[in-house]
């Protein structure tokens, strides 16, 4: 292998802070690299440089979010510095927060301290499902509750739809189960603030040493001690990162309403075990749906469809608007909207054209004359 063939290397995006990006190396040349730049294998396992972004890639637009695969061009070995020059494609990408090439998202909620609410866990849930991802649900703090009272909260999570792991960072119980759904691809641990998630991280990657925060006592949630998204290799193998998020409490929900059903595995067995009697039945009161019924979360369904409809109706509206009006600033700061000029028929000549035009009357104006007539009419 020549150096010439080594020097494009690839690597995972860490971090990105500012213009700069935190890359990981892959270790399928860096021992090859190793002997042709003398790099000790002890810091192989490790490598990190830190990129800058090619000045081609800025003029196309082309965005470096967490987890994208790049590729890097001219290391500088001894600053540990290089340019990525080419993002490969992505599988997916999440919009809250920018993460690229995601396989699974770790939802982590409390069994205690705080306690669980339904409906915000199950507004996360939906949210998960709406972005097409796996979903590994953690409950974390299983130490401050009885076994009687978690095996109750497994069991109601299983009628759900989800298999739940119960684990507790104080004690350790659970986490080598949960090790092994982490051991490959990019993992995002998401849920609301106090619920232990960085705590869980510095559980399983000690060397962190991430902020921790408490519950507030008047709040009844944690506070937010996450400020921005960063990947974190599990082992040193790097086959398997795990991403801190910073908390939100109210995550999306899905675009358009008929996506709504399927994002609850209650309602997707239904769906397949039979047929509503219409093709865009929305199963809150048509007649012969098979969603309808008494099963647990059909009333968050309910109340998600009439927010999923309330923002589905306002984003048309707006767009409708912004094709035929435009914004601009009036008096006092005050936003005015004015009808946008979308034919010809309203918009007036500019002078150049008609400058330009006048030049080209001369022209024809000069050849007539010298031809010694009507230059158009000549036969």
């Amino acid at each position: 292998m020549t150096t010439n063939q080594i020097e494009n290397l690839t690597g995972t995006v860490l971090a990105v802070q500012a213009n700069f990006y935190r890359v990981s190396l892959d270790r399928v040349n860096l021992y090859a690299l190793a002997a042709i730049h003398g790099i000790e294998d002890s810091s192989i396992a490790t490598k990190e440089l830190l990129c800058t972004r090619r000045a081609r890639l800025k003029k196309i637009g082309q965005q470096i979010c967490v987890g994208d695969r790049v590729v890097i061009q001219e290391p500088d070995w001894q600053g540990n510095r290089g340019a990525i020059a080419e993002v490969a494609p992505r599988h997916n990408l999440l919009d809250r927060p920018p993460i690229a090439n995601v396989d699974r998202v770790l939802l982590v909620f409390a069994l205690a301290d705080p306690e669980i609410e339904l409906l915000q866990l199950s507004r996360f849930l939906v949210n998960i499902e709406a972005s097409d991802l796996d979903i590994l649900l953690c409950l974390n703090k299983c130490d401050l509750v009885t076994e009687a009272e978690r095996q109750t909260w497994c069991d109601h999570m299983q009628s759900w739809g989800y298999a739940p792991i119960a684990i507790s960072t104080y004690t350790g119980e659970g986490i080598e189960q949960l090790k092994q759904h982490l051991s490959t691809g990019v993992t995002v641990a998401a849920g609301p603030s106090g619920v232990g998630k960085s705590s869980l991280i510095n559980f399983l990657i000690p060397e962190l040493k991430l902020r921790v925060g408490e519950v507030s006592q008047r709040l009844g949630h944690g506070r937010h001690t996450t400020r921005h998204v960063e990947l974190f290799p599990l082992d040193e193998q790097a086959t398997g990162y795990l991403a801190d998020t910073p908390g939100f409490l109210q995550p999306a929900l899905p675009k358009t309403p008929t996506e709504l059903a399927y994002c609850f595995p209650e309602a997707r067995l239904r769906l397949e075990s039979g047929t509503c009697q219409f093709n865009d039945c929305l199963h809150r009161d048509e007649p012969n749906c098979v969603v309808q019924g008494d099963w647990e979360r059909y009333a968050h369904y309910s109340l998600f469809l009439d927010d999923v409809e309330a923002h589905y109706s306002k984003a048309r509206d707006t767009t409708k608007t912004e094709s035929t009006l435009k914004t601009k600033s009036g008096t006092g700061g005050q936003v005015q909207h004015e009808p946008r000029l979308i034919t010809k028929k309203h918009r007036r000549t500019s002078r150049r054209t008609d400058l330009q035009k006048l030049d080209f009357d001369i022209e024809n104006d000069n050849l007539n004359d010298d031809f010694g007539g009507d230059f158009d009419d000549r036969e």
